[in-house]
């Protein structure tokens, strides 16, 4: 009886211990969040490895629906509306699909969150919007499947799928401007006006340059010792063509940044004195 016991308490224990034996997973999940516009993207997915498998044909077949990536469904969320293929797509969460092929390969989001191996679960009717992009073959190969947003500007990006020696593009954009403008109003009529963000947004897209000097002199008034102030201010002043006051502007910026031990500004003041 104790040999019976003892053999079950045996077993019990390898049961156990081979239960706790946790291994790296093939296709390794991930989630990313990136700012974009006035919100954010992020999309959730896992990683398979090519490992010697060829595109096309072993991975990711040509001309079949693919969920993007490998176990659960891959899912792209936006939390402000941005414009995907020419349409508006509302804040929310949306299942990212596609179809590949050596000339073109079909962008999907759907309002399905689920699709995974099986393609019978999709439904194109609860397509949000299709777009058609054309692979790009690089020199690099990229042996992890990999989505990512690349040249970001304030207002566009680049969802990027790649994989082996290809990256497909999807372009991304996002309307702001009128919002922003409306919040520089407000702000400037408030009782605690942002000069500085105000000034910036007004020089970096080519607004009205006399109001964002205007404004960045107010923001040096407001702090005199800001060195980044001091050079954003010096742009804007070599902008407009005043040369003189830009360089008093930069040199100042240098000064402020050398005492603060800032060697980038330092560098950035020297290029846009030797500019002048």
């Amino acid at each position: 009886m104790k040999r019976i016991f003892f053999s079950l308490l045996l077993a019990g224990t390898i049961s156990i211990t081979q239960a706790q034996v946790k291994a790296p997973v093939p296709s390794p999940a991930q989630t990313i969040k990136q700012d974009f516009g006035l919100g954010t993207l992020e999309w959730s997915y896992s990683r398979p490895s090519l490992k010697g498998r060829k595109l096309y044909t072993d991975l990711a077949p040509a001309g079949k629906l693919w969920r993007t990536g490998a176990n659960s469904a891959t899912t792209l969320t936006v939390s402000d509306e941005v414009i995907i293929g020419g349409k508006t797509i509302p804040a929310g969460k949306y299942g990212l699909l596609t179809i590949p092929g050596p000339k073109s390969w079909t962008v999907i989001l759907t309002k399905q969150t689920d699709v995974t191996s099986d393609p019978t679960a999709y439904k194109e009717a609860d397509d949000v919007v299709r777009v058609q992009a054309v692979p790009v073959t690089v020199k690099n190969s990229t042996e992890t499947f990999t989505i990512q947003l690349a040249n970001i500007t304030p207002t566009t990006g680049e969802l990027q799928l790649s994989w082996g020696n290809i990256v497909v593009p999807v372009p991304i954009k996002t309307i702001i401007d009128a919002r922003i403008m409306a919040s520089i109003d407000a702000s400037i009529k408030s009782e605690k006006p942002a000069y500085f963000q105000a000034a910036t947004y007004y020089l970096e897209n080519n607004k009205d340059l006399d109001k964002a000097i205007e404004w960045f002199a107010k923001a040096v008034e407001t702090q005199p010792k800001a060195y980044w102030i001091q050079y954003q201010y010096a742009r804007a002043l070599a902008k407009a063509g005043r040369k003189k006051e830009a360089k008093a502007a930069a040199e100042k910026s240098m000064l402020l940044a050398k005492e603060n031990h800032n060697d980038d500004y330092v560098r950035n003041n020297q290029k846009l004195i030797a500019e002048l």
